[in-house]
Formats: C-alpha cells, sequence, structure tokens
C-alpha cells in the first residue's frame, strides 16, 4: 500500500477538455445527466449501477471510482457495510456540484477528489485500492486510443492490491471490452436485463441484455 508510484504522467495523455455545459434534465418522468450537450448518465440505470457496486464491495475495503455522474454507484458503495474508505474521481466541478446540491450529507466514507484519470492513475500508489468502479464521459477518439488504454491499465493492475478487481460500466453489447481484456487473465460477467427510456442514446436498443464484467487481478 505504500509503495510509490511508478513513472510520471504519459506525454501522450489526452488534453484536458473546455468545461462543457453540464445539466441535470427531468421530463415526463426520466431524469438525464446531459454533459456536453450528450446524455451522460440515466436514472434507470440504477439497478445495474448498483449491481456493479455490490459486486465490487464483495472484494475488499477500500475501493476508487472514476466518473461521479448521478452518484447511483458511488453512495452504494460508500455506504457498503464493508466499506472503509471510497473516493471518487470526478473531471468537472458542475458534476460534483450537482451531486451535493441533490445529497447535501454525504456518508463519512466518501470522498470527491477533482482530475483527469490518464493522469491521476499514474499518482497512486501501488497496491493502495481493492477495486476500481470506471465509469467516466469520454470523447469517442479516447475510446479507440489503443496505445493510451495500453499504458493506463497496466497502472491499474499495479495500483489493484492482489485478488483486486476492476468493473467498468456495464454493456449492451455481448463481448469484452478490448480496452481491459488483455490485462487481466480471470474475468468474470454477470448478465441482468434492463429497461431504459425510449429516448436514450447509448445503449444498444432500449431493453434487453446487459453485462456486468469483472476483470481480477490475480
Amino acid at each position: 500500500m505504500e509503495h510509490a508510484p511508478t513513472g510520471g504522467p504519459p506525454q501522450a495523455a489526452p488534453p484536458q477538455p473546455a468545461p462543457p455545459e453540464v445539466a441535470l434534465i427531468e421530463t415526463n418522468g426520466e431524469v438525464t445527466l446531459s454533459i456536453g450537450g450528450e446524455q451522460a448518465m440515466q436514472a434507470w440505470e440504477r439497478d445495474l449501477m448498483w449491481a456493479s457496486a455490490d459486486m465490487l464491495c464483495r472484494h475488499g475495503q477500500d475501493f476508487y471510482e472514476v466518473g461521479l455522474g448521478l452518484g447511483l454507484s458511488a453512495l452504494r458503495i460508500a455506504e457498503h457495510p464493508a466499506t472503509r474508505r471510497h473516493t471518487v474521481l470526478e473531471l468537472f466541478d458542475e458534476v460534483e456540484e450537482l451531486f451535493r446540491s441533490q445529497h447535501p450529507e454525504l456518508p463519512p466514507t466518501l470522498g470527491i477528489e477533482r482530475g483527469d484519470f490518464f493522469r491521476r492513475i499514474h499518482e497512486l500508489p501501488s497496491e493502495s485500492i481493492d477495486g476500481m468502479f470506471f465509469d467516466p464521459a469520454l470523447d469517442m477518439d479516447v475510446w479507440k486510443d489503443a496505445e493510451l488504454w495500453s499504458r493506463s491499465m497496466a497502472e491499474v493492475v499495479r495500483v489493484l492490491r492482489p485478488g483486486g478487481v476492476f468493473i467498468p460500466f456495464f454493456s449492451t453489447k455481448p463481448e469484452l471490452r478490448w480496452q481491459y481484456v488483455d490485462h487481466f487473465r480471470t474475468i468474470t460477467v454477470e448478465r441482468h436485463t434492463y429497461q431504459a427510456y425510449d429516448t436514450t442514446e447509448y445503449t444498444y436498443g432500449t431493453s434487453g441484455n446487459a453485462y456486468i464484467q469483472c476483470f481480477h487481478k490475480d
């Protein structure tokens, strides 16, 4: 837990974007967190986020989350009886401000810090957390940057304790995510059904199966 981090931020880390417009939109019973005019998260995700959080909490007591969103998973993890400390990394001030306006009293186990994942991951101590939940809002060109993911996921493995896990946000497409799969030997998948809003734009269809992928550090 006390090992010093290795290396420094990658030379080609994504540049900090200009602050986007952040809004909480509530219409016709639908709740959407909008970042830069795009759907970043919606309230129908609650059960899937809770299931992901519960899976994470089966693997230790010190956790880290990337992307605050609506805070559904953050609160679930922080309030779990097994949790000693849960830290959430959020890039945008406005997302945290919205969250705090909705939840003025936070669990004592929950901490929120500001920063960019692709820089911050290099600063975290080795073997310092039992699990990471990963759900940031990223541009498509970042998702496609194979070299960036190779470097960053090597750092995630370094930061995890033996037996720790990395859980990205659920997928509605039945395939392992290429950004992570080469860095872990053991992967478990849970299938859940979901029902999105008719207006949801970021899923493969608005109902069906969702897959929670858990990557284990041996």
